[in-house]
């Protein structure tokens, strides 16, 4: 037996109950409407009902839902993401066979009647006696849109929209009566317009604006007499008369539509039947909503600008309150993303690794200086589908996310330099660093209770080869693990821990920083928006400002909404800063992240490579721009980057210079591309010792023997070092050419020479 339409196939008692209804109803039109000072007369035994006179007068209008706009910094469209598709348009923007059909279909005596029309009433309840069944409505269309009205208040909430819906005497007195103070307060023009941007069209369009740009992809005020009487057609029931799944039964509808505009004279018998014989023709625009829709790759960028709005208390008190303004939408978000950097990210990402392969990568930009996150995009695309993932592996847990964020590996060494250095410690101390050790007990933490190694966990270097005594210099070059434990027993994890903080450097689940000397190793997980943003105050001179996506929002009446500006604080010394910088210089000049190294400018960066090779990372830094990368597994599967394919290419091993880095030099030179080249404000380093010679710094020794097969660099293998590059080659001067005051290049480490091939330091965790 096939499906009855709303309001056929009623039985007896609900026939009889919804004359009865409507019989009352025009008595109370006539008793309580007409003259509203006789209250509810008509109307059944009190508690049934309110009584007339004492419902509230005032109808409250939400604002429309409609959709929000998000714009690069260019003003270029990112995406468009809505609760409700509409775009409210003025009676102006609107054809004017859309608003003869609507009034002809729905009320063709709109303009004669008040709120209410008795004659309407009258001979629908005469029809309906004559028929015994409801045959004939009665509601104008000044009630249809205070029904909207409710339907609209109640949102998603599914018990209040059944409620706004309900087929209730109650209901429909409320209704009649917010009718008359509507057409009192509106005029027919201005409810003809805001009924047309209400009422919902079918196919996920709200509003005239919607379903004319959903149905045939152009504005309302171009729609022709055919298209107007389609969609007016659609109101009384959109998945009926859907043109989209049923043309025949959309052209019906129209044909009906048509011949109504006729019979009141509105058009001519003769343009309503040249218009019926036209066929159904459509031009589509599916629906496009959220994040996925997201152009440049940026689905995950719009997803972190859609968290930062529903998590910042600029926006509401309450994540209901930022909810509610972000569904209520209409707005027009500008955002920090920079098209250029977008796109040389993702031309990056695609060149080295491929959407289907078993690992992962993301890679983040930021300003520093402003914390305007410039670009964000990974290898799994955002979406639903195989290979694809809604989880931003850029940014913290909060944000969207992944659970843990990613072990960071020695791309946390300049943190526990930097926090040495603030507490006195000279770029030219000496630690042993032997190639294996335990960690040292005990060590200060901020409580009284110190880190006890009770557990004899030992630690060691990435190769056997790498034995102190070392220096700060080639240590960080060289990325030696020993080393950084050491100077952590030595200024205490309190020191780093407070340093880390102010840096914003925080794990990805939330949680507190643990006061064990692993951190020295990067054993914690981060993700690479917070890498790239504290690798930031190192380029701005020890200033860190914290990151922010959203450069202003502006409302539906281009009223501009206050956003959240970035925090700049001084957390280090110049001096400090500008020692890492010279440090990290070395890293890219001659140390692990040689592959990473721009050509056209100063860049200063650190390696990163976890234990069983699970992440690997290469954060660095102009003195304009900073990144992070990262490539890892994205799952909850763990993937060991050994002797592994990706993006086409085999590697034996991958490490933070040999793939991070590529990714990260072609972003950001693509990134950079015809714009400012700044240069670092650098320091001249003390000598320090060698590998393998006395702690006496400046001592010369024998060059470190080269690389077993089968380690990172110096077999050849793809993965491997660059091509040309052997062993031999000697570190080059601290500031890529010069000391503080400019001059002749010097060479901090006379006679000593490093393989080429070392990799970050391991997460021994």
């Amino acid at each position: 037996m096939g499906k009855k339409r709303s309001g056929a196939g009623l039985t007896g008692p609900q026939q009889a109950a919804k004359f009865l209804g409507l019989s009352v109803l025009s008595g109370v039109v006539l008793a309580g409407i007409a003259i509203p000072g006789a209250g509810a007369l008509g109307l059944a035994a009190k508690g049934t009902v309110e009584g007339f006179d004492e419902i509230p007068a005032n109808l409250k209008t939400p604002p429309l839902s409609q959709r929000t706009t998000i714009l690069d910094a260019e003003g270029g469209l990112i995406a468009t993401v809505y609760s409700r598709d509409r775009q409210v348009v003025p009676l102006t923007a609107i054809s004017p066979y859309m608003q003869k059909a609507i009034v002809a279909i729905e009320d063709s005596r709109f303009y004669e009647h008040g709120a209410v029309d008795l004659k309407g009433i009258l001979r629908a309840v005469n029809r309906n006696a004559q028929e015994g069944a409801a045959a004939q409505g009665a509601s104008t269309l000044t009630q249809q849109y205070v029904k909207n009205v409710f339907v609209e208040e109640a949102g998603d909430d599914e018990t209040k929209v059944r409620e706004a819906q309900e087929k209730s005497l109650g209901r429909k007195i409320r209704e009649l009566k917010y009718s008359i103070q509507v057409e009192e307060e509106l005029g027919k023009k201005k409810i003809l317009e805001n009924y047309l941007n209400i009422t919902y069209f079918g196919q996920q369009a709200y509003g005239i604006e919607s379903a004319s740009q959903r149905y045939f992809s152009k504005p309302a005020k171009d729609l022709t007499l055919e298209e107007s009487a389609l969609l007016a057609g659609l109101v009384q029931s959109p998945s009926r008369y859907d043109p989209v799944n049923d043309s025949q039964e959309a052209m019906k509808r129209r044909n009906v539509v048509l011949q109504r505009m006729a019979d009141v004279k509105d058009i001519s018998q003769a343009e309503a039947d040249e218009a019926k014989g036209k066929p159904v023709q459509l031009k589509v625009t599916r629906p496009k909503n959220g994040c996925i829709t997201a152009v440049k790759g940026a689905g995950f960028f719009c997803d972190y600008v859609r968290n930062t709005f529903l998590t910042d208390p600029v926006f509401g008190k309450t994540r209901e309150e930022r909810a509610k303004l972000w569904n209520q939408g209409g707005l027009t978000v500008r955002t920090t993303l920079d098209p250029q950097a977008q796109d040389s990210v993702n031309e990056s990402i695609k060149d080295h690794v491929n959407q289907d392969d078993k690992i992962a990568t993301a890679v983040t930009l930021v300003q520093p200086g402003t914390g305007r996150v410039l670009a964000m995009g990974q290898s799994k695309p955002y979406g639903f589908g195989k290979n694809e993932t809604q989880i931003n592996y850029s940014v913290d847990k909060r944000m969207g996310g992944s659970n843990f964020g990613f072990p960071t590996g020695s791309t946390f060494k300049p943190f526990v330099a930097a926090a040495a250095l603030e507490q006195g410690i000279s770029p030219g101390r000496v630690y042993n660093s032997p190639y294996q050790m335990e960690y040292p007990s005990p060590v200060q933490t901020c409580g009284n209770k110190p880190w006890v190694n009770t557990d004899n966990e030992r630690l060691e270097n990435e190769q056997e080869s790498e034995v102190g005594p070392y220096g700060m210099t080639q240590a960080m070059a060289k990325s030696v693990n020993t080393y950084f434990v050491e100077m952590i027993a030595e200024t205490g994890l309190c020191p780093v821990t407070e340093m880390t903080t102010k840096l914003g450097v925080i794990p990805a689940d939330g949680t507190k920083l643990p006061e064990v000397p692993a951190i020295a190793l990067g054993s914690e997980g981060m993700s690479p928006l917070t890498m790239a943003n504290a690798y930031a105050a190192f380029a701005n001179r020890g200033v860190r400002c914290t990151p922010v996506s959203i450069e202003s929002i502006t409302d539906s009446h281009g009223k501009a909404l206050t956003v959240p500006k970035s925090k700049c604080e001084r957390v280090m010394s110049e001096r400090t800063a500008d020692t890492i910088n010279t440090l990290l210089l070395g890293v890219v000049d001659s140390g692990t992240g040689t592959q990473a190294g721009l050509t056209d400018r100063q860049s200063a960066g650190k390696t990163g490579t976890t234990d069983s090779r699970y992440n690997a990372w290469f954060v660095g830094y102009t003195p304009n721009m900073s990144g992070a990368t990262w490539v890892g597994s994205g799952g909850a599967k763990q993937v060991s980057m050994e002797n592994i394919t990706i993006g086409g290419r085999y590697y034996d091993k991958v490490y933070g210079g040999g793939l991070p880095g590529p990714i990260w030099k072609q972003a950001v030179s693509g990134a950079l591309a015809g714009r400012e080249v700044a240069s670092f404000t650098t320091v001249g380093l003390p000598d320090a010792g060698a590998a393998g010679g006395s702690a006496r710094p400046g001592t010369p020794t024998t060059p470190v023997k080269p690389a077993k097969p089968g380690k990172p660099g110096g077999d050849g293998k793809p993965g491997g070092r660059p091509g040309g590059q052997t062993g031999g080659q000697a570190i080059g001067g601290a500031a890529n050419g010069g000391g503080a005051t400019g001059g002749t290049p010097t060479d901090p480490f006379p006679g000593i020479t490093l393989e080429p091939g070392i990799i970050g330091g391991r997460d021994t965790q």
